[in-house]
């Protein structure tokens, strides 16, 4: 049902796009392309105009009847909206450390017990 309105909202696009375009506007449209007549000449100008006008105003309020009616059907379908409304698994919960710690076993290392000398200090001098 989905694919058949929007099959005939996409056919119901292309008459309103042609009716508008072969529509006498301010530069003419593309109804003067034939020699100046247009439809004119099938139809008589005033009755051109009005036939135009209403197969405008018809295809226009069936492209807005179906874009509403599509765009109803496809907000109700089946699948999620998005990707956080899918089926994602449940994290898993979270284990609380024992308390308390442990510490660690191995001592701490013993900083060496006078400044090292430096090889850039003089020796005292001697008296």
């Amino acid at each position: 049902m989905y694919a058949l309105l929007l099959f005939v909202l996409i056919i119901d696009s292309l008459l309103l796009a042609a009716a508008v375009l072969l529509q006498a506007g301010q530069g003419g449209g593309l109804a003067s392309l034939g020699g100046g007549a247009g439809t004119e000449q099938f139809m008589g100008g005033r009755q051109a105009t009005t036939l135009l006008t209403k197969i405008t105003w018809w295809c226009a309020g069936i492209f807005l009847f179906l874009s509403l009616v599509l765009a109803v059907m496809s907000s109700h379908s089946a699948a999620p909206r998005s990707v956080l409304e899918g089926s994602a698994p449940a994290p898993a919960p979270v284990q609380p450390a024992p308390l308390p710690l442990p510490l660690p076993t191995t001592p701490p290392a013993t900083p060496p017990a006078g400044p090292p000398p430096s090889s850039n200090q003089r020796p005292p001098p001697h008296r």
